[in-house]
């Protein structure tokens, strides 16, 4: 099945990030279903982490747990990072397409995946003297998933290591300037819908 393969292929790419990268891009060796797939099931252990990790390492209250920001703050991440990332490459001759982009960086967060689930079992068997295991897994999925998103930038648009970093930062600051244009703008709607509902009371009464 064509599906699996795909999303089996995302150990490939953590592993062998150059090759992999480049497979997706050229050889087609992925999809964006199964990129979406990996940002899915990101956003399941996110909350799962949150409602089932040990109380000596869970920092977050039960009542406190709303699944749907969990799901709106990954999903906001991964397509300004996308969105971000491809307006930006777009002016500096990136190889890129916008597709390209949102299967890379989706396929870059398999360690996430692999890493956290044993992170919450890993959990609920340890003493506080022991959470430096713990903690250390923590570190390795994102600093993995970090160099992975690093790596998919540069292949995926076939830059050099210098242009990388200038790249990555750039696309961080786009996605604080896209974040503040969106919040300014339903800022603007709002008080425009309150303005418009306010007339309307007034003529009414």
């Amino acid at each position: 099945m064509r599906y699996g393969r795909e999303l089996k292929y995302g150990l490939h790419v953590i592993f062998h990030p150059f090759d992999g990268f480049w497979d997706l891009k050229r050889e087609h060796r992925g999809s964006l279903a199964a990129a979406l797939t990996f940002v899915a099931l990101t956003i399941f252990l996110t909350t799962l982490e949150k409602q089932c990790t040990g109380f000596l390492f869970n920092e977050v209250r039960l009542k406190d747990v709303n699944v749907m920001v969990d799901i709106l703050t990954v999903a906001i991440l991964y397509v300004l990072w996308c969105v971000a990332n491809w307006c930006l490459t777009s002016l500096m001759d990136g190889e890129g397409k916008m597709k390209d982009i949102f299967i890379a960086t989706g396929y870059a967060l398999v360690p996430m995946i692999l890493i956290r689930l044993p992170m919450i079992l890993l959990s609920l068997g340890i003493t506080s003297q022991e959470g430096t295991f713990y903690y250390a897994l923590s570190t390795l999925s994102y600093v993995w998933t970090a160099f992975l998103i690093f790596f998919g930038t540069m292949v995926t648009h076939q830059y050099s290591f210098g242009k990388t970093v200038l790249t990555c930062i750039c696309t961080i600051v786009g996605m604080g300037i896209i974040m503040f244009i969106g919040l300014l703008f339903f800022n603007v709607i709002q008080q425009m819908i309150t303005f418009v509902t306010t007339i309307y009371k007034e003529l009414r009464f």
